[in-house]
Formats: C-alpha cells, sequence, structure tokens
C-alpha cells in the first residue's frame, strides 16, 4: 500500500455528501491497492434480523450491531465480492474479530495466515489471505463502524499506521456526509412546513380581513361568493359593527368591478 494513494482516496471521499457513496468509494478505493483481495465497511445501526440472525445467540445487546455496508474485493475464483448479504452482513458488537474492534476501539492487525483469530481458516488458505488488518471508525467518541481489510500480501506496522490514519479520516467523511444528509432532510421538511403554512394563510386570508370558522359566518361567506358574479344589487342588514362594510369589499373584489373604486358612503352625513 502506499501512503499517498490513501491520502488521494482520502480526499476524495471528503467531497461526497452522500453516505452510500462514501462507503462505496471507501472499499473500491482499497482493493485497487497492492494485493488487497476484500475491503469491507460494518456500520453501527439498530439490530433489525434479530430473530434471523445466525449470530443472535452470540449477540450481547440485540438493540445494536454492526451492518455490513459496503464490500468490494474479488475471488481466486472470478467471484466478485460485493455483495453484502452474506453470513456476515449482521455482527454483534464484541463479537468475532470485527465486533471486538468495534467494541475496544482499537485495530488490530493478524500478520498470520496460520492463526488461530480467522474466523474462517478454510477461506484464509483457499483465497490465499496472509494478513488482515481492522481499524474502527471512530468520530468525536462514537464508534461509527470497522473498516476491515483482507491482503494476499504482508501488511506491515507501518501500513497498520496509515489504515489507522486513513480509518480516522473515513470516519469524518462518513460523519460529514450523514451532516449533509440531515441538512438535507430538515430543509425539506421546513419547506414541506412553509408550504403548509403558506396554504393556511392562503385559506385563511381567502376573505381578507374577515376571520372565523362559524358554520353562520361559512355561510355568510358562501353568499358572498354566489352574489359577487351577479350584476344586481345587493342589501346587506345588520347591525352597527357586525361588519356590512367589510361583506361590501369582498363582494366589490370578487365582481367584475373589482377593477374599479370601491366607494363608501356615510350614509347619515347625506342631507334629505
Amino acid at each position: 500500500m502506499h501512503l499517498e494513494a490513501l491520502q488521494d482516496l482520502a480526499l476524495r471521499i471528503s467531497g461526497e455528501r452522500d453516505v452510500d457513496a462514501v462507503l462505496q468509494q471507501i472499499v473500491a478505493g482499497l482493493v485497487q491497492q497492492s494485493g488487497i483481495a476484500l475491503a469491507r465497511v460494518w456500520i453501527v445501526k439498530r439490530g433489525d434480523l434479530c430473530a434471523s440472525c445466525r449470530m443472535r445467540s452470540s449477540c450481547p445487546d440485540q438493540t445494536n450491531c454492526l451492518h455490513l455496508a459496503a464490500s468490494a474485493g474479488s475471488s481466486l475464483r472470478g467471484e466478485p465480492w460485493s455483495r453484502t448479504d452474506g453470513d456476515f452482513r449482521r455482527m454483534p458488537l464484541a463479537h468475532l474479530k470485527v465486533g471486538s474492534i468495534a467494541s475496544k476501539r482499537a485495530g488490530l492487525l493478524i500478520a498470520d495466515p496460520q492463526s488461530e483469530q480467522w474466523a474462517r481458516p478454510d477461506w484464509v488458505s483457499t483465497e490465499g489471505i496472509i494478513s488482515f488488518v481492522g481499524q474502527p471508525l471512530v468520530f468525536r467518541e462514537e464508534t461509527l463502524g470497522v473498516l476491515a481489510v483482507f491482503r494476499r500480501e504482508a501488511i506491515d506496522n507501518q501500513e497498520f499506521r496509515w489504515l489507522r490514519m486513513f480509518a480516522d479520516q473515513a470516519a469524518s467523511s462518513i460523519a460529514n456526509a450523514r451532516a449533509f444528509a440531515e441538512l438535507e432532510r430538515l430543509q425539506q421538511q421546513l419547506e414541506s412546513h412553509n408550504a403548509y403554512l403558506r396554504e393556511e394563510v392562503e385559506q385563511a386570508s381567502t376573505f381578507g380581513n374577515i376571520v372565523g370558522r362559524s358554520r353562520a359566518l361559512h355561510r355568510v361567506l358562501n353568499q358572498v361568493e354566489d352574489v359577487a358574479a351577479a350584476d344586481s344589487t345587493v342589501l346587506i342588514l345588520g347591525e352597527s359593527g357586525t361588519g356590512k362594510e367589510l361583506l361590501a369589499k369582498e363582494i366589490h373584489e370578487r365582481s367584475r368591478r373589482a377593477h374599479k373604486p370601491f366607494v363608501r358612503v356615510n350614509c347619515s352625513a347625506v342631507p334629505r
């Protein structure tokens, strides 16, 4: 592995605003490194397959677990390893290598293909796997998940440290993409809320300064709509202060004469 290549990959994913895109770029970029057979990212999420999970008996907490979110690589038999629905699609925290990395927030290096730490030694032998590195994805003291690399070449301590630095940058990119997604969700929610409020305001202001919800008022307003379209004189009766002039103005604004002046006349001021 080359430090420059890891730095370039970290720079590329830092500009992504979609979490899935970040994860896919991480694994796709890592498998392009020398000798890497398989790269995977597990993300901590709520448990969702507990009833059918093959590792349920080993899960100390069936609330959260590690979800296999991205995978890339290829078998010596030419089979792609991009599936995320295999045996290890869910991993209990503190269980096996990956779960322990997440719970302890400490990286793990296996440099011996004969080590007892391998969960599937037959697979390691068949695929020519020589070494493994797992690094926790931690951002601001929160464990986001685990980054794992299986390699057909030895991984030295320097490369182990490089992957530690890359994992920190990857965790930051994941957190940033989540923040962007949350901001977009809140913006959409705000726009939807504003649209609802505008609709409410428009409905409330349909009759200008006349506001009310009573059935009697709605009957009167329906009459306003009916008579406004007619070219006939309208007589509005009512006690002083009941809003006769308001109704007259609304009739005027809905009539074909709305573009003409609305003239108010104080009848009591007219001489005999």
